[in-house]
């Protein structure tokens, strides 16, 4: 697994960094260039000085053919940082095309938590077996381990690479250690104080091993942020309790409490990052695992249920509406306002939605402040409806020349937004209560709401107050 080589000095790594390009459209189309003209010199030229991650984007940017001809031409290879940065989807794509060796010697640069997030999301088992088999056998059965617990838990999350020093030891038994340790992690935080039975009981800085004299106990200088979780722990229970009290490292326990490894600030923010996209997509209906990458049938296919989800949801706006044709057709003036009053709904009920959501993944949404929102939205819905029917109370009466017809549009507003703004919340709320993900069902429910509110409300008032 990957560690600090020691013959690469401070000032080789700074020339490193001087010496990287960011990709931007120039290059990038000069690299598209290069590939359509079989140039490796301009190829190798091209991508030597970029970032593994500005290589990953370039890999998603371009085509599956470019891609192809790019590992063939380019003299340099696909390595382990490459591979972490990649799409999940484009990943599995790439291993395919690579040489076994590039792979095997791709995936020993990376530490554990990496190769397990690689083989986890891979369909292919037989490539999955050959990661496995280009690991030395430590590694091979910390990852296989890792594998072992469940799926999205803190186990699969965590580095088997760990630094630890019995509680009792001094700073200088500790700086001594460090020193003479054969392999130390890529990167760590922490020194984890150990009890005789390996059981985490605190952590120290670094920075504060450093700083302190060596006769002093590392029991005295250790961090009071220190927690531990269970290996069988979701993965997104241990980002909240990162974000929420600003962890930079913690340690991975058994049921015996035993230290299995650690997990780093990086994978906790990966994971965040990873929660926020899903719930982006999700509440526009779309795959959390869709990517631009994806070819044209996995993206129809994915798209396709909850397309046809709104169909149906629309055949039941279309059917209120039906109920009152004689209405649209005697003021045909109900037509063309008609879709204001849903789309003021639909626009207000996601707002509250969107806010619901977020609020409910972050815990901000509890028992304890529910009714508060909830009676926050209603009133914030209250007023904005009393506000656009005021406006469009006056515009269907400028428009059209009947004062009831404002009054209807502007009443069948202030209601559609109430309900708007009650069910952007009361739904998401309902169907996490029943552990349904409120950003994968809610839209759905929350515009069906609104659409069917919406045109009950202005063409029943119609029927009653014009007809």
């Amino acid at each position: 697994m990957s560690h600090t080589d020691p013959q690469v000095t401070e000032a080789d790594r700074d020339d490193e960094i001087e010496d990287e390009i960011e990709l931007d459209e120039p290059r990038l189309r000069a690299i598209r260039e290069a590939l359509e003209a079989r140039d490796p010199t301009a190829l190798d030229d091209l991508i030597e000085p970029l970032h593994g991650a500005d290589i990953a984007d370039m890999l998603e940017q371009i085509g599956e053919g470019e891609r192809a001809t790019l590992i063939e031409l380019w003299s340099g290879h696909i390595d382990g940082e490459i591979l972490s940065e990649l799409d999940e989807g484009l990943r599995e794509e790439i291993l395919n095309a690579l040489p076994a060796e590039d792979v095997a010697e791709a995936v020993r640069e990376l530490d554990t938590d990496d190769v397990v997030d690689l083989i986890e999301n891979l369909d292919d088992s037989d490539q999955a077996d050959a990661i496995l088999g280009a690991l030395d056998d430590v590694d091979r059965v910390a990852v296989e381990r890792a594998l072992a617990f469940p799926e999205y838990s803190a186990g699969r999350l965590m580095q088997r690479e760990v630094v630890v020093a019995p509680s009792f030891w001094t700073v200088g038994q500790t700086v001594d250690h460090l020193r003479q340790a054969d392999e130390l992690p890529q990167q760590f935080y922490h020194v984890i104080l150990v009890d005789p039975r390996m059981r985490p009981v605190g952590h120290v800085t670094l920075g504060k091993i450093l700083a302190a004299p060596r006769d002093t106990p590392l029991a005295e200088i250790e961090e009071e942020s220190f927690r531990t979780f269970e290996a069988t722990e979701p993965e997104r229970e241990v980002a909240y309790a990162f974000n929420q009290y600003h962890l930079i490292s913690a340690a991975v326990v058994d049921a015996d409490d035993r230290l299995l490894g650690v997990i780093t600030i990086d994978d906790a923010i990966r994971i965040l990052d990873e929660e926020a996209e899903e719930d982006i997509l999700r509440l526009a209906g779309v795959d959390a695992e869709e990517s631009l990458s994806d070819r044209t049938l996995d993206v129809v296919r994915r798209r396709f249920p909850w397309l046809a989800v709104n169909l149906l949801t629309a055949i039941i706006a279309s059917l209120v509406i039906a109920q009152f044709d004689q209405v649209i057709a005697e003021i045909v003036a109900l037509a063309v306002l008609m879709p204001i009053v849903a789309s003021m709904g639909g626009n207000a009920g996601t707002q509250s939605l969107t806010v619901a959501v977020r609020a409910l993944a972050t815990r901000d949404l509890t028992g304890a402040n529910v009714w508060r929102v909830i009676r926050r939205e209603v009133v914030a819905g209250a007023i904005n409806g009393g506000a656009f029917a005021a406006i469009m109370g006056i515009v269907g009466l400028v428009w059209f020349g009947t004062p009831m017809l404002g009054v209807v549009i502007a009443v069948a507003m202030v209601i559609n937004l109430i309900v708007a703004a009650l069910a952007g919340v009361g739904v998401p709320i309902v169907l996490d209560k029943i552990n349904v993900d409120p950003a994968l069902a809610s839209g759905t429910f929350v515009t069906t709401v609104t659409d069917v509110v919406g045109f009950f409300a202005f063409l029943g008032l119609a029927a009653i107050w014009l007809i």
